[in-house]
């Protein structure tokens, strides 16, 4: 039995595989392709992760395809929301039928000669394409990450990481402690106080805090544009508008930060009760937008805190105790439950093995190429968003570069293409990035360089001209002639 074999496999059924799938759809109609999907649903983070309050920290007008704009007026939609819009997508575009559920690529492995992938996949046949597109994202589903935490063992009570979240778990009434300071805490707080089954009383327990910024759940600007303007002009009218404003928020912090620390500590401390201690809890040691702002719809958290429903401690774990953790300070928190919203554990390629030609692909050892693809690898593009702006805006413009990439081998009978990395461009660390997640796996991820390609501006506008409008062909891709256009020239050669 022959090996089944596409011209395209993407990896992930998720934001970023759905809506890669839907560009060559669109822009390569009649490409062979398939959607391989580990788990037996579509939608990614979206249809994994399932506690309490779950929603975007970016606003959907962004977070929203491009090609297929978020029509609502939300901002900040909840996780059912978002994924019934990626399933729409996929029906939509008629990417459904091409995602193979339970398909967990295990090894890929390159042939110069043959000019294609091998893809193990678990339990299933393995299967070859000419093109591999990673759309797996950034970190592991099957577990996040848990740091050591003594004497858990002694705790009576329940003790759940949100990315397990057991949708049984009864917090009605109950004592709940938030371990985290990033957004799933953020958002866990004020979600469990809400409701019938309300929590009796949430702590959010912080090492050290975030900036948390309020804005409104719904844009009122898009409710505007779309009461007055056709659908056509008002969705990229607000997308648009919500662009420049991540921009201008990221490089005013960036070239400001003082002043941007200080408009931020003036509003939070405005919104919390007064004699609040703003500098305690809510005023990092980094500057604005080195680690991602915390988004908080209408201040539900602010309110919490004024209620008296929620408090925020900022401590660290001495240790758990039968009926709660003590902390270094010797205070004890009570609870019934404890949330570890203490991060995710990065893992790239969904933990598939990389070899080409017989070796295997040490990541550390390779520079990324416009963000999207890796000196020495061929034929393979990666998906990995923004972190200073929404995730969906980078992928977008990867999918447009895959779609000019894809078309340029097939008009000039070329087979390969592979970024070779030059010598003289300094290595700088893959991601920019302070957060704890990135920081504890940096050492194993790829380099990015120091200048353009081997770096992008992290900057919308400035990568959507980098991206849209340079030249596939430059001069650090290297390309290679299809094996079919080079038999057809041995063989002229031989007929002269």
């Amino acid at each position: 039995m022959s090996t089944e074999h596409l011209d395209v496999v993407i990896v992930g059924a998720g934001l970023s595989g759905i809506g890669t799938a839907c560009h060559l759809e669109r822009d390569l109609p009649g490409t062979r392709y398939a959607v391989l999907e580990a788990r037996e649903d579509l939608g990614g983070t979206w249809s994994l992760f399932r506690y309490p309050g779950i929603r975007s920290d970016s606003d959907m007008h962004t977070l929203g395809y491009r090609f297929r704009p978020w029509s609502s007026a939300t901002a900040l939609a909840d996780g059912p929301s978002i994924l019934e819009y990626v399933r729409d997508t996929a029906r939509e575009y008629d990417v459904e039928g091409k995602i193979r559920y339970g398909h967990r690529v295990t090894r890929a492995s390159w042939d110069s000669d043959a000019q294609r992938w091998t893809l193990e996949i678990a339990g299933q046949a393995p299967l070859t394409c000419s093109f591999l597109l990673m759309c797996s994202g950034y970190y592991r589903y099957d577990h996040g990450y848990t740091p050591d935490l003594p004497g858990r063992e002694r705790f009576g009570g329940t003790v759940v990481h949100p990315q397990l979240w057991d949708p049984e778990l009864d917090y009605a009434g109950k004592r709940v402690v938030v371990i985290g300071s990033g957004a799933t805490a953020v958002t866990l707080v004020p979600a469990m106080l809400e409701g019938e089954n309300a929590a009796a009383h949430v702590t959010q327990l912080q090492r050290s805090p975030s900036y948390v910024l309020s804005i409104g759940r719904t844009d009122p600007v898009a409710a505007t544009l779309s009461r007055w303007l056709p659908r056509a002009v008002a969705d990229p009218l607000t997308r648009a508008k919500n662009i420049a404003q991540i921009i201008a928020l990221y490089q005013i912090s960036q070239r400001f930060p003082r002043f941007v620390r200080g408009l931020l500590r003036r509003t939070t401390q405005s919104a919390l009760p007064e004699g609040y201690d703003v500098d305690t809890h809510f005023n990092p040691r980094y500057d604005p937008w080195d680690q991602r702002m915390c988004m908080v719809p209408d201040g539900d958290l602010f309110r919490a805190i004024r209620r008296g429903d929620a408090e925020i401690v900022t401590d660290t774990v001495d240790t758990f105790t039968e009926t709660g953790i003590r902390l270094a300070s010797g205070r004890e928190l009570e609870a019934d439950i404890v949330v570890t919203a203490t991060g995710l554990t990065l893992q790239m390629f969904g933990g598939a093995e990389l070899v080409v030609d017989g070796e295997p692909v040490h990541l550390p050892d390779t520079m990324a190429y416009k963000g999207m693809m890796l000196s020495g690898v061929p034929n393979l593009v990666y998906m990995i968003g923004y972190t200073n702006a929404s995730w969906t805006l980078k992928v977008d413009l990867v999918g447009e570069y895959v779609v000019r990439l894809l078309r340029h081998l097939r008009e000039h009978g070329l087979g390969v293409a592979v970024p070779e990395r030059d010598p003289e461009v300094e290595e700088a660390p893959f991601l920019d990035f302070g957060a704890g997640y990135v920081q504890r796996s940096i050492d194993e991820l790829p380099k990015q360089g120091t200048r353009a390609p081997w770096r992008l501006a992290m900057n919308y506008a400035v990568d959507a001209v980098a991206l849209r409008r340079s030249r596939v062909d430059d001069a650090a891709m290297r390309f290679v002639p299809a094996r079919s256009a080079r038999r057809e020239a041995a063989a002229e050669r031989a007929a002269g």
